[in-house]
């Protein structure tokens, strides 16, 4: 089942399926974020805003409004 990263608890490991179509789906693909690619929630700020992901090796902080783009199952 596919959920929205934003969706996501701390710890856990999701793959990503795809994208929602908007202006920064190519930036995200840029910093690593790419379908089929495994990350991990590491941290949430107290407020919820932003996250911070674990992708391709390194840390990546998303603001919810990004995470909510990407769609992602567990593994």
């Amino acid at each position: 089942m596919l959920k929205k990263l934003s969706e996501i608890q701390t710890g856990k490991y999701v793959r990503i399926n795809s994208f929602i179509k908007n202006d920064i789906f190519l930036k995200l693909m840029e910093m690593g974020c790419l379908p089929g690619e495994i990350i991990s929630i590491e941290k949430i700020a107290p407020l919820g805003d932003p996250i911070s992901i674990k992708v391709s090796g390194y840390f990546l902080s998303l603001r919810l409004n990004e995470a909510e783009t990407i769609l992602v199952e567990e593994v």
